[in-house]
């Protein structure tokens, strides 16, 4: 299979301004992304998607590819596909700029999925607790028993009348927000806009379900640490120095 990464990585974050280039442990977080993507061998082409020339720039000076994008795409999904829409490609994925954590080895399990021709998309989830259950700022799946994603949700799902506490079912897992999509699945993902059930749960693989694709949900064993505002990058730096022994400066 012929397979693209593109992180896509905007400049104007809302919450964090700049934070592609925010530094980490002597790195812009944007550089550990590229530097894991590039050890992933199921990768045969990786890019970074922008819309800021400083972001560009960063690029250049660390040897990966960049495509400038239109600044007013809605999303992250929406940057990637205008990066890869003319390219030569079946398998794209979409590697989230925020992620500095990240390893090779698990952009590579996303792709495993795609031996089965019938799956257009794949995403990462991994066990839950009943602490993260309950907390609305994670994303849960519900899978079928084919590993398929039947309704992602910020609220605990599946809710149980009879017994509110009832815990975590085997089903039940972390969304870890990193996708793979077939290319004629994503731009029909992109085309078709934006739908209700998404916007109300601020949660756009929901339009994926909608629109009836099959989503293959691969089970993984790694924590996602996102970084969303400038405070986690010292929860970032702890991680990192008891994984890596320590780092310079």
């Amino acid at each position: 299979m012929k397979t693209i990464g593109v992180i896509p990585a905007r400049f104007d974050s809302t919450r964090f301004p700049g934070k592609p280039l925010a530094e980490i442990a002597g790195k812009p977080m944007l550089q550990w992304v590229v530097e894991a993507a590039k050890e992933a061998t199921s990768l045969g082409r990786l890019m970074v998607a922008t819309d800021d020339q400083r972001i560009a720039d960063l690029c250049n000076s660390i040897d990966v590819q960049v495509v400038m994008t239109d600044s007013q795409l809605p999303t992250g999904s929406d940057r990637v596909w205008q990066a890869v829409k003319d390219l030569d490609g079946e398998i794209i994925v979409n590697i989230q700029g925020d992620e500095p954590l990240l390893k090779a080895a698990t952009i590579d399990q996303l792709l495993s999925p795609f031996t089965d021709s019938s799956v257009e998309m794949a995403t990462l989830g991994r066990d839950i607790n009943a602490q993260e259950l309950k907390n609305e700022n994670t994303a849960k799946i519900v899978t079928n028993q084919e590993g398929n994603a039947i309704y992602f949700s910020r609220l605990p799902i599946p809710y149980s009348r009879s017994k509110p506490e009832s815990g975590v079912l085997p089903c039940v897992l972390k969304h870890i927000g990193m996708y793979a999509f077939r290319k004629d699945f994503l731009g029909r993902y992109c085309q078709h806009g934006p739908t209700q059930i998404e916007q109300l749960e601020g949660l756009e693989q929901l339009r994926a379900l909608y629109i009836g694709a099959k989503i293959r949900v691969v089970k993984v064993q790694d924590e996602s640490w996102g970084v969303d505002n400038p405070e986690d990058i010292h929860k970032i730096e702890a991680i990192l120095r008891k994984r890596d022994g320590g780092f310079p400066g």
